[in-house]
């Protein structure tokens, strides 16, 4: 895993990306190269598999453009998932999270999942 300045300074590299990754076990969605880069070097795949496992709650997957941020926090994660117009639609928390920023934005549009220098 990288410094956490490296990870942020590599972040800033990705925008407007044109590669897509899809994930083995949800084939019906996809993710970018900036994804893949945050999920390899701050050692989050589980962040990803989070994202996608979670399309199938209705409250969610109703959803075309969704906002999705973690803050991090004393071991304890709290994720937010907004529509576009920043209305809260699910709070989930998790106990023992090690997502080394304080606090990201990933975004998931039809089923991509995109960092936000990307859109």
């Amino acid at each position: 895993m990288q410094s956490l300045q490296e990870l942020q300074d590599g972040l800033k590299q990705f925008t407007g990306e044109v590669v897509w990754y899809q994930p083995l076990l949800y084939p019906h969605f996809l993710y970018t190269k900036g994804v893949r880069y945050l999920a390899v070097n701050a050692d989050c795949f589980w962040l990803l598999d989070f994202i996608f496992s979670n399309q199938v709650l209705p409250a969610i997957s109703e959803v075309i453009y969704q906002v999705w941020t973690i803050e991090q926090a004393d071991n304890q994660a709290t994720i937010t998932v907004r529509d576009r117009n920043e209305t809260v639609i699910e709070v989930f928390t998790l106990s023992n999270s090690c997502f080394p920023l304080k606090e990201y934005t990933l975004w998931c549009i039809q089923g991509r999942l995109l960092l936000a220098s990307e859109y």
